[in-house]
C-alpha cells in the first residue's frame, strides 16, 4: 500500500520500479538493484522483499534490473544490460519524480560485481549524470588468486564455498569445469601479470586479524591452454580490483559490506584499501557472524 509497483523495459532491459506514493516535497534519490546469483540464478521476483524494504524504509524509487542470465545468454550480456539500464535511469530520471544527482547503485554478491563495473565504465562519461555512489555487498572482485585467506578460512563454508566459486564462475562463462583445480591453483595467471598486481592482490594487505591459520599456498605452474581458454577472468569487467588508479579515483563514494565467513571477503577488503589509497570516501560495515 505504500508503494506503486511497475514493470516496465529501459531499453529492451525489464526492470520493476518501486515508487513510494506518499508526497514527496522535492524529487527522491534513486537506486538501482542489481541481484546476486552469480550471473545464472535469481530475479527481479527472487529479491522483490528487498527491494520493496529498500524504496520505503529509505523513502527513494529502487529500479531492479532484470538482466539476462548466463547461460541462456552468453557473457557479457549481463554487464551490458546492467549498463544500459543504468544509462536509461539517469537519463530518464525526472520522469520517476528522481533527483538524477542522487542516484546509486546497489548490488550483492554478482550484482556487487556488476554496481563496481558499471561505475568504472561510466566515471568518464560527460553526457549522463554522475552516480552519487555505490552499495557493494560482499561482492566478486577479483579472479586472479583464490588462496588469499578469506578463501582458505571458508573453503569449505555451506553455500558458498571455494570450489563452488570457481566452478560457478567457468559456468557463467560457459568454460570447460575441468579447469576448476588449474584456476582454483593459480595456473591460469601468467607471472608477469601476478607481478604486476601483487601491488593490489596480495595476502600482506589483509590486516593481521583476518589471516588466523593463513598458510602461504604452494607456488603452481603456469598453464599457456588454461590461461588462453579463461583470459576473461583478468579483465576489468570481472575483475574490477584491477582497474588502473586512473579510473578508481574518479569512483562515487562507496559503502562496502564484507562477511567474516565467505570466501569473497578479502576481495572487499582489497577494494576498500585500493579506494582509500584513491582517496575515494568509503564506508565500510564488516558482519563479525555474516555469511555469503
Amino acid at each position: 500500500s505504500q508503494l506503486c509497483i511497475k514493470d516496465l523495459r529501459f531499453e529492451e532491459v525489464p526492470v520493476r520500479i518501486y515508487l513510494p506514493r506518499a508526497a514527496s516535497a522535492g524529487n527522491r534519490r534513486g537506486v538501482i538493484f542489481f541481484h546476486g546469483g552469480c550471473g545464472m540464478f535469481g530475479s527481479i521476483k527472487s529479491y522483490e522483499r528487498i527491494c520493496r524494504n529498500i524504496a520505503r524504509k529509505a523513502d527513494s524509487v529502487v529500479v531492479s534490473v532484470g538482466y539476462r542470465l548466463s547461460p541462456e545468454h552468453k557473457y557479457p550480456a549481463q554487464t551490458l544490460d546492467c549498463l544500459m539500464a543504468t544509462e536509461h535511469f539517469l537519463k530518464t530520471a525526472g520522469n520517476y519524480g528522481v533527483d538524477p544527482a542522487r542516484i546509486i547503485v546497489c548490488g550483492d554478491s554478482a550484482g556487487g560485481t556488476f554496481a563496481a563495473t558499471v561505475c568504472q565504465e561510466l566515471v568518464k562519461r560527460k553526457d549522463i549524470p554522475k552516480i552519487r555512489a555505490q552499495v557493494l555487498i560482499y561482492p566478486f572482485l577479483q579472479a586472479l588468486n583464490f588462496n588469499l585467506p578469506s578463501h582458505q578460512q571458508n573453503a569449505f563454508t555451506a553455500f558458498l564455498s571455494r570450489e563452488r566459486t570457481v566452478r560457478f564462475i567457468l559456468k557463467y562463462l560457459n568454460k570447460d569445469c575441468s579447469m576448476k583445480e588449474a584456476v582454483l591453483a593459480g595456473s591460469h595467471v601468467p607471472e608477469s601479470m601476478n607481478l604486476k598486481y601483487r601491488k593490489w592482490i596480495n595476502p600482506d594487505l589483509i590486516p593481521e586479524i583476518f589471516k588466523l591459520g593463513y598458510k602461504l599456498p604452494l607456488p603452481s605452474s603456469f598453464l599457456p591452454k588454461v590461461h588462453e581458454e579463461t583470459k576473461e577472468l583478468l579483465k576489468t569487467r570481472l575483475s574490477p580490483l584491477i582497474a588502473e588508479d586512473a579510473v578508481v579515483c574518479l569512483l562515487p563514494d562507496t559503502c562496502l559490506i564484507t562477511c567474516q565467513h565467505d570466501v569473497l571477503r578479502d576481495d572487499g577488503l582489497l577494494y576498500k584499501k585500493r579506494l582509500e589509497d584513491n582517496n575515494v570516501k568509503v564506508n565500510w560495515y564488516h558482519m563479525d557472524n555474516g555469511f555469503h
